[in-house]
């Protein structure tokens, strides 16, 4: 089950010549394949193209009709090894995966297709994760693309520009025998708007086409001698063929020329952050008319030299605008004016941040920081205040906000980290390994990326690395000291498939690690989305699924295998733990903790059940609460647990100063809280309520009945205390 449906919206992508489409990023992305004659398309689901993914399984059915096959990659590196079909047959192939991890992932099937090159146009969509929305360490795509030499393109975030940027991709790769890049951002993908349609192609040479008439070229394999002549191929014909075509194309595009002696030069995806903040200083309209001249770089690699030079050659300054770093883009443009001796001055880091999304706040201001310097705008003057000599003034009282310094917020607001949602089935795991380590003391803990990351931070403050998805396990590899406290690798069934079966399980057979392995098993993707791999229990009519996990790493050797199916028993979680932690049997240890991804679920069921009550049919829903006469205040609950539907309210005992623990209404009723008590041997004080919406007759009548004889009860309890109050 994918974390959002597509299946209304695809059927956008049969619209026809000169039809206006209206939609989502990702979708015209989708629409711009369709229309570029694409082979085939294959791909990864990671933020901020999972989404991607998503359509293009919801839009199957259309892409067959054109004969364009669909491969759900089992990682990035195995999508673009999908590109060789591009090497030898003019094929139209496409892959997408999140970058830059997933970059990393494929960067040997890149470097391999880049160095050989390719007959069919290949194209490269990756999702450019940086920035504050990212979830990955703080890299860029830019490094890959010059490294492989593969070109980058960076579109303006409109539909149009993305189109365009799909459909010259494919161009420029075939017209240079070169694989293209093409890196949207998070706004870019999910950015809406309209453009002019074109009707869909189908292939010109298929897939079948190429199986039955194989072809076969030594040149475009990367072995001696021919890698050799690969390098000089990219630089002699490649390079000024890719040039050739960006030029007469026009892909990159100049704004205002003329409009004043200084300018901006910008990659194409910080276009509509810039006209923001050119627009917020009064130096551009709503329009994106700027006063100052705009060199928009759509391709970020290679850095065209004539345009450079066309742009800077009657300026006195121009600035780089360029997110992230290194400044790649800045040492270049930098290196072009210096050989042509051009003595316009270059302005980038030394005014912007050096590392950091350009958020408009901050293009403001070094964009104002620019424009003073040159003129352009009128320096901002600091406001004095006039105070008469012979009145001297009162004391203030002081202001709680104006005397916040903001370099100094860590000090004054709650950090507000990510977490588990509310019923996340991965929180009992952790609960019941804090309720080990109290018995056996602390262990090494190996992450790994996904979910179950958040462990790393409070309440459960455990994990002590984290290398990479499925890595896990291999992680904690160093760790295997004979006869020594165990170290405890984690990973997700995601993390498992991708990279974990081989590269942790396997090698932890091969090298007869001692350590533990628990794989959280959700049935699917969880953290990407929801999306079906091999061990998901849904019936995919396109995809096997089924393949048990425990078959898996029993198939390469395990030994010791247990499965709880139930994560939220948080009393036998600790109990098979506490086994493995400590059992005489050799070899890895393979714990398999299976449960369903809360938030998946409730979007399955929330659905099910608005559409039952709107029947008027009976619907139940577990909650979970806390009795505050019994709550002793101690709070073990909340940190053991972590659960955000877990606060605290004032005791009703006013004999009592601690408060009490109190369930608000976002509890889904999963009931960890009352296991991780009862688990822990905290206190009773934790109850389950069944809220009945349409309920039977005879419920009403019980509950009238069990009202009447409770209140009758209440009353006697009162009337006895009456008679004994003083």
């Amino acid at each position: 089950m994918a974390e959002r449906s597509f299946v209304k919206e695809v059927e956008k992508l049969r619209l026809g010549q000169g039809e206006v489409f209206n939609g989502e990023g990702i979708l015209a992305v989708t629409k711009a394949l369709l229309e570029s004659g694409v082979s085939y398309v294959a791909g990864y689901q990671g933020a901020p193209i999972s989404h991607l993914m998503d359509v293009l399984a919801d839009a199957q059915d259309i892409l067959s009709e054109y004969g364009i096959r669909f491969e759900n990659s089992a990682s990035e590196a195995t999508a673009a090894a999908t590109l060789a079909a591009s090497v030898n047959y003019p094929l139209r192939g496409a892959v997408t995966f999140k970058s830059t991890v997933g970059t990393n992932v494929a960067s040997d099937a890149l470097a391999n297709l880049a160095s050989g090159g390719v007959t069919g146009g290949a194209l490269v969509i990756v999702g450019e994760d940086y920035g504050e929305g990212s979830s990955i360490m703080q890299e860029r795509s830019h490094a890959f693309a010059m490294k492989s030499q593969m070109w980058l393109l960076d579109p303006r975030p409109n539909l149009p520009s993305i189109v365009k940027a799909v459909k010259q991709g494919f161009e420029l790769s075939e017209a240079s025998n070169t694989p293209v890049m093409l890196q949207l951002r998070i706004r870019a993908c999910h950015v809406h708007g309209q453009f002019t349609a074109e009707s869909n192609r189908r292939p010109e040479f298929t897939i079948k086409d190429a199986v039955e008439n194989p072809r076969r070229d030594i040149d475009r394999i990367v072995l001696p001698p021919a890698s050799f002549l690969h390098e000089q191929e990219k630089i002699n014909k490649r390079w000024p063929a890719a040039v050739r075509y960006i030029e007469d194309n026009r892909l990159n595009e100049f704004f205002n020329e003329g409009a004043a002696d200084i300018g901006i030069i910008v990659q194409g995806g910080s276009y509509n952050t810039l006209i923001r903040a050119l627009e917020r200083l009064g130096l551009a309209d709503v329009y994106g008319n700027s006063k100052i001249p705009l060199y928009v770089m759509n391709v970020a690699y290679p850095v065209i030299d004539t345009e450079v030079l066309h742009f800077c050659s009657d300026k006195r300054a121009v600035i780089m605008v360029e997110e992230g770093q290194p400044n790649f883009l800045e040492q270049n443009i930098g290196n072009i004016l210096r050989l042509a001796d051009c003595k316009t001055t270059l302005h980038g880091k030394d005014i912007f941040p050096v590392a950091g999304e350009y958020a408009t706040a901050v293009m403001m201001k070094g964009l104002r920081q620019f424009a003073e310097r040159y003129g352009m705008l009128e320096p901002v003057a600091p406001v004095a205040k006039t105070i008469p000599i012979a009145q001297a003034p009162a004391p203030a009282a002081p202001d709680p906000v104006a005397a916040v310094d903001t370099a100094d917020l860590n000090d004054v607001v709650q950090g507000r980290p990510p977490g588990f949602c509310t019923g996340c089935p991965e929180r009992p795991i952790f609960s019941a390994l804090k309720l080990v380590e109290r018995e056996l003391g602390p262990h090494h803990v190996s992450a790994d990326i996904g979910c179950h990351l958040f462990s790393i931070l409070p309440p459960f403050n455990l994990g002590n690395t984290t290398m990479g998805y499925g890595l896990g396990a291999a992680g904690a590899a160093a760790f295997n000291v004979p006869d020594g406290r165990r170290a405890i690798a984690v990973m997700g069934d995601g993390g498992f498939w991708h990279n974990g079966l081989t590269s942790g399980i396997a090698n932890a057979v091969f090298n007869r690690s001692n350590n533990l392995n628990i794989i959280v098993d959700n049935n699917y993707t969880a953290a990407t989305g929801g999306q079906d791999i091999l061990s998901s229990r849904a019936v995919n009519r396109s995809r096997e699924t089924g393949n048990e996990i425990e078959t898996a790493v029993r198939g390469v050797g395990v030994k010791w295998v247990r499965k709880v199916e139930r994560t939220y028993d948080v009393a036998g979680m600790r109990k098979v733990l506490k086994e493995a932690l400590t059992t005489d049997t050799q070899g890895p240890k393979v714990l398999i903790a299976q449960s369903e991804c809360m938030l998946n679920k409730q979007r399955r069921i929330k659905p099910q059940q608005r559409a039952a009550l709107a029947k008027g049919e009976r619907v139940v829903r577990e909650r979970f609460g806390v009795d505050p006469d019994t709550c002793t205040g101690d709070h073990s609950c909340i940190r053991l647990s972590g659960c955000p539907s877990l606060t605290i309210k004032p005791n009703p005992d006013p004999l009592r100063a601690d408060p009490v623990a109190s369930v608000i209404d976002s509890c889904v009723g999963c009931g960890l809280c009352g296991e991780v008590s009862h688990a822990a041997v905290l206190c009773p004080s934790f109850y389950r309520a069944n809220i009945v919406s349409n309920p039977t007759k005879w419920e009403v009548t019980r509950e009238r009945i069990r009202g009447k004889v409770i209140g009758w009860l209440q009353g006697r309890d009162s009337r006895r205390r009456e008679r004994y109050a003083f």
